[in-house]
């Protein structure tokens, strides 16, 4: 399969009143600043949007974003085994506000979390110090448990997807509530 289509924040930018933007991160990294008018549907709930973001495409161009661009070149993925051509944003979000162009956060919206990225290191590290403090303490067999860590990150860096991300992505600050995500593609099907 070929790599998605990407967009360059300066083309996004000036392209971005015809396109229906698609957040993929989490509610909490979306509450802590997302480009203007973008809808948050997380990576791991594409598939329930799946009909919606079709209709969307049918209609206009659809850009999906990130952090970074890891997470949107695999949703553009999933969506064009579905059928449905989108575009990615390079560099994501950072590159976004890199390049010093706005970010929205929601009214009212409850304290952002952490990045996935950063809520990825702070679990491996915290695994892994746990692993050799148990080892040193309890029992040398702890020392696979920062073994079995490192073995993931190596696995994560090769195949360029992360599973540590999947289980924390599931954790309740990182969800959105039903009623949200049902709101978020009512705001799809009005566009």
């Amino acid at each position: 399969m070929t790599a998605p289509a990407t967009l360059g924040t300066d083309e996004a930018r000036t392209r971005l009143h015809e396109l229906t933007v698609i957040d993929v991160r989490t509610p909490g990294e979306y509450a802590g600043g997302h480009l203007p008018g973008a809808l948050n549907i997380p990576l791991d709930r594409m598939r329930k949007a799946l009909p919606d973001i079709r209709d969307a495409a049918d209609r206009g161009d659809v850009l999906v974003v990130c952090a970074s661009g890891a997470r949107s070149e695999n949703a553009c993925r999933l969506l064009a085994e579905h059928g449905v051509d989108t575009a990615t944003l390079s560099g994501g979000t950072g590159a976004w506000a890199a390049e010093g162009h706005d970010l929205h956060r929601p009214r009212g919206a409850a304290r952002a979390t952490w990045g996935m990225e950063r809520q990825v290191r702070l679990t491996a590290g915290s695994v892994v110090l746990l692993g050799l403090l148990l080892g040193v303490l309890v029992h040398p067999a702890f020392q696979l448990l920062s073994a079995g860590i490192a073995a993931g990150l190596v696995f994560s860096a090769v195949t360029d997807t992360c599973g540590m991300a999947a289980v924390l992505a599931r954790l309740p600050h990182n969800r959105p509530r039903a009623a949200d995500l049902e709101a978020t593609l009512a705001a799809l099907r009005a566009r």
